[in-house]
């Protein structure tokens, strides 16, 4: 054990440990009124469910992770890729809903939710189709897209719940991921152009056709601009409500336990809208520690990516990198009226069982990636005696 931990990275080691007490103490803070008043449960009942989703998610990514050489069985993360697609079909003849959307199974304690688990398996997945290819040094320039393909039927199905940010996400994913895989500089070449040339269509075709295709609901979460001006409607009220909450936090905050916001004017504070309740009680200081915490976490997994010592792993510790990068970014600036808002949770912070579990999986999936790199490296140094 003793052996495992000096090869892991410290940094991520810390910074998650961190932001998941963070979030452990900040999801009791912001949810207890809500779980009394709405749902007539404990004060402690979304306390206690989140520690048995981060439980269930360490002792998962301990046994497969940690003991297995899942890396080295590309047919697993294939045929997890099948499964998950499945999934989402099965969803479209669903009868449950939450929230009016089909985007979980319900299996008694937990909410297995598909679109969050097809992230992580679209990072594995190209990471094991890319590594094949430059393994065999695959000239086809069309074989490389082969991804774009599956995360646009993934896209669909989950833009069908309906999730609209769900499936962008997804579409960002894959693209960014795209991006960063070293191949055939003259195929890379031709494809980027391809790809570049795609997005500029999409983007031209979602302003024309946009207003057509999305329904009210969706085309009423682009008016995101001065929130606080629509306090009475739906696009106004939740974000009007987090911007009071961080107003009042001020510099310092009102004090751990102290928020007001968190007394059924913002809905479900512990989940979405959980940065807001953190900056009301521990203050703008509170807050940017925990920016701090997030962009040295990225840091560290940006550099496990880098220091690698196989193509597969680089994909998937950079794949966690834009991954967590998105969610970041996406629940941050949909918060503070920046864009609009999209429901995306905050990794660690945030309440949740299927999103929690596959950030967490991923987290161990890059101290793993770093544990193998600084094994190799050993082995190599050896060599050189």
């Amino acid at each position: 054990m003793n052996k495992v931990f000096k090869r892991m990275d410290k940094l991520l080691l810390i910074t998650s440990i961190v932001l998941m007490i963070i979030g452990v103490v900040s999801i009791y803070s912001a949810s207890s009124v809500y779980s009394v008043l709405s749902k007539g449960e404990d004060s402690n009942h979304y306390l206690v469910r989140q520690c048995i989703f981060i439980g269930f998610a360490f002792l998962f990514s301990l046994i497969f992770i940690f003991k297995l050489k899942w890396h080295k069985k590309k047919p697993l993360v294939y045929a997890l890729l099948v499964f998950i697609i499945v999934a989402l079909v099965g969803l479209l003849f669903s009868d449950f809903t939450i929230n009016n959307a089909k985007s979980w199974y319900q299996l008694g304690f937990f909410n297995f939710q598909p679109s969050e688990f097809a992230k992580p398996i679209l990072i594995l997945s190209m990471a094991a189709y890319y590594d094949s290819l430059i393994g065999n040094n695959e000239k086809r320039w069309y074989m490389y897209l082969v991804p774009f393909v599956v995360a646009a039927v993934m896209a669909y199905l989950i833009y069908e719940q309906p999730d609209l940010g769900g499936a962008i996400i997804i579409v960002l994913l894959v693209t960014l991921v795209f991006f960063s895989i070293p191949y055939n500089k003259y195929v890379r070449r031709r494809n980027n152009t391809i790809v570049g040339g795609a997005i500029i269509i999409c983007a031209m075709l979602a302003l024309l056709v946009g207003p057509h295709v999305l329904n009210q609901y969706q085309l009423k979460r682009f008016e995101f601009t001065a929130p606080c001006t629509r306090y009475t409607e739906s696009t106004g009220y939740q974000v009007c409500n987090g911007q009071i909450a961080i107003k009042n936090g001020g510099l310092t905050g009102l004090g751990f336990g102290n928020s007001t916001q968190k007394y059924l004017y913002l809905p479900e504070a512990h989940t979405d809208f959980i940065f807001p309740i953190i900056c009301e009680e521990v203050g703008i200081l509170g807050g940017i520690a925990v920016l701090v915490l997030y962009l040295l976490m990225l840091y560290s997994i940006l550099r496990i990516a880098k220091d690698a010592s196989t193509v597969y792993d680089s994909i998937v510790a950079y794949g966690t990198f834009v991954y967590l990068t998105i969610h970041i970014l996406v629940n941050l600036l949909g918060v503070t009226a920046s864009m609009p808002l999209t429901g995306v949770p905050l990794p660690l912070l945030s309440y949740g069982g299927s999103f929690n579990i596959c950030v967490i999986a991923l987290l161990f999936v890059c101290q793993r990636i770093a544990m193998d790199s600084k094994k190799a490296k050993i082995k190599e140094n050896i060599k050189k005696l």
